[in-house]
């Protein structure tokens, strides 16, 4: 089931589209089962449920930490060592508390930064401007254990396919924005936007890895 699901998806991505499996809240048998299938990178959202799987699975897991990071919570995920890209940094203060944990840890952080576009106040990420400010700053330059690979974002929760195609060619002008902003970033690449229901979008918007949890695993239990 999980394994016809993964191929079905697979089916539709193009070159260059990395999958994520978005297995938050998912028991670990189903994980192993899209491991089975050839599945390598999981999207997790709490730390804690995180920390229970890591072990549970073989080592070339690729973690994605998708949720909302609390500060608090830093150092436990950092501390892994197993973390592949944080997704979801959505403030100048989390990502200096992980510059500094992931020093402290002798690890370099692979992360996003979570812009938010969508209609809906509840979600997290930084505003345009202020993520093209952070740029101008060149604040990245003081980081000392993280790398910034690309960003993240969210469409709006609606069915209205324009409003949704649109939030995410907001995203993907954003990050070429902060390119001609900074030219001289290296390793920029990433663009992850796209979920069970609109990666088709996604992609066409410039998407460069998807977050699909439902049509893989099913609805949570």
């Amino acid at each position: 089931m999980i394994a016809e699901a993964l191929d079905k998806i697979r089916s539709t991505l193009p070159q260059g589209v990395e999958l994520v499996a978005v297995s938050k809240f998912h028991p670990v048998e189903a994980l192993a089962e899209a491991y089975a299938a050839g599945q390598r990178a999981f999207g997790e959202s709490r730390v804690q449920e995180l920390l229970t799987k890591i072990p549970e699975l073989p080592a070339d897991v690729r973690w994605h930490f998708i949720g909302h990071l609390q500060t608090n919570k830093v150092r436990a995920l950092v501390g892994t060592r197993r973390i592949a890209l944080i997704e979801s940094v959505d403030s100048e203060n989390l990502l200096r508390i992980i510059d500094s944990e992931s020093e402290r840890a002798g690890v370099v952080s692979n992360v996003l930064m979570q812009v938010h576009v969508a209609q809906e106040q509840t979600k997290f990420g930084f505003l345009p401007d202020d993520l093209l400010d952070f740029f101008r700053r060149r604040a990245f330059e003081s980081l000392r254990a993280t790398h910034i690979c690309g960003i993240m974002g969210m469409a709006s929760n609606t069915d209205d396919t324009a409003r949704v195609r649109a939030d995410f060619e907001a995203i993907a002008a954003l990050r070429r924005r902060i390119l001609d902003i900074a030219p001289d970033l290296r390793g920029f690449d990433i663009v992850s936007m796209g979920m069970s229901d609109d990666y088709p979008l996604a992609i066409e918007a410039g998407s460069t890895l998807v977050r699909v949890g439902t049509a893989i695993f099913g609805e949570r239990e």
